[in-house]
């Protein structure tokens, strides 16, 4: 009986490279590294604010004198960059801080680059925390407006770059955005400021505490009319083509999660760097998971960034970041 399984099971056995952590560890096929990853930070107005938010458990609102710290903490980490969103300290129908030389994330990205001039910091280009109505562009007629908005979404970018931002990352879904944007940089003598592009960033329901933590949810309707409907694949092709026709030089898929088949996709046919977003929904899911005690925090949340990493993303931003970093130095 021995001699007759022997004989007719397969030649090749797969388990012989999973004995033991060294040989699985020998034969991975995906690397997680914390150099992949970006740190989202929500920044306001104030002086010594660390203010848990409480929809999204260890990430917090932050003054401008916090700033500091944060740098270092992610230096140690080998963390190499972070994501601005600002708090402004008024909003107005046409969002005026978004683009003012003085506004929160102006103000941030001067405080990060003299605490760390090697930190990369990158900056949220939107209206939505800025504005009264809490929708990503000016509003006209109970609508958002494409063309109108292209100017501020400029203007913006624009003073992100004479602030010393590294890398300016639009996020609004407005058709042309990364054209306007590159055009306004080049004409202000920032030739050299790269563009992030959101180019398939869906409508999605995963947003819901980023909005609590941005203060930045519509007061009117939705963002269905200008961000990707969730069936769509293909139509987030064409998106990221469209970006990188107008100048994008790092494309991004969001959220990263329900969308790993479109980061496949974009990854099989592009070859720019391609950044993912580890939203805020999918970093609240797992904490309240594992504070119930339904799930291992850790392993999960390293699972899903392994995934989002092995569907082809290059860059990962996370709200994990800061933990994965310390959880990579365990294993």
């Amino acid at each position: 009986m021995t001699t007759e399984i022997t004989t007719r099971f397969p030649f090749t056995r797969l388990r012989r490279l999973r004995r033991s952590e060294g040989l699985r560890r020998l034969v991975r096929e995906t690397s997680l590294s914390p150099h992949s990853f970006v740190y989202p930070l929500f920044v306001v107005h104030g002086r010594d604010v660390r203010k848990e938010i409480p929809s999204m458990p260890g990430q917090y609102h932050l003054s401008l004198d916090r700033l500091a710290a944060e740098a270092e903490e992610l230096r140690s980490l080998e963390v190499p960059a972070v994501l601005l969103f600002g708090l402004p300290s008024s909003k107005d129908d046409a969002g005026a801080e978004a683009y003012a030389d003085d506004g929160i994330v102006q103000e941030a990205v001067r405080a990060l680059k003299s605490a760390d001039p090697e930190l990369v910091v990158i900056t949220d280009v939107c209206l939505c925390e800025y504005t009264s109505h809490g929708h990503c562009g000016v509003v006209v007629d109970g609508e958002v407006d494409n063309d109108s908005t292209l100017e501020l979404l400029a203007r913006t970018a624009v003073s992100h770059a004479r602030a010393g931002a590294d890398l300016v990352a639009p996020s609004d879904m407005m058709d042309g955005r990364v054209a306007a944007i590159r055009s306004a940089l080049d004409e202000a003598s920032f030739a050299e400021t790269p563009i992030m592009a959101y180019a398939a960033k869906y409508a999605s329901a995963f947003y819901g505490p980023f909005r609590d933590a941005a203060e930045s949810a519509p007061q009117l309707g939705d963002r269905r009319g200008y961000q990707m409907d969730p069936p769509n694949a293909r139509e987030a092709l064409r998106e990221i083509d469209a970006d990188i026709a107008e100048g994008a030089d790092i494309v991004m898929v969001k959220p990263a999660l329900a969308y790993l088949d479109v980061l496949s996709q974009a990854r099989a046919r592009f070859d720019l760097p391609l950044a993912a977003y580890n939203v805020s929904g999918e970093y609240a899911m797992v904490h309240a998971a594992a504070r119930n005690g339904w799930l291992d925090g850790p392993s999960v949340a390293l699972e899903i960034l392994t995934a989002i990493k092995r569907a082809g993303a290059d860059i990962i931003i996370t709200y994990h970041a800061k933990e994965a970093a310390r959880w990579l130095r365990e294993r």
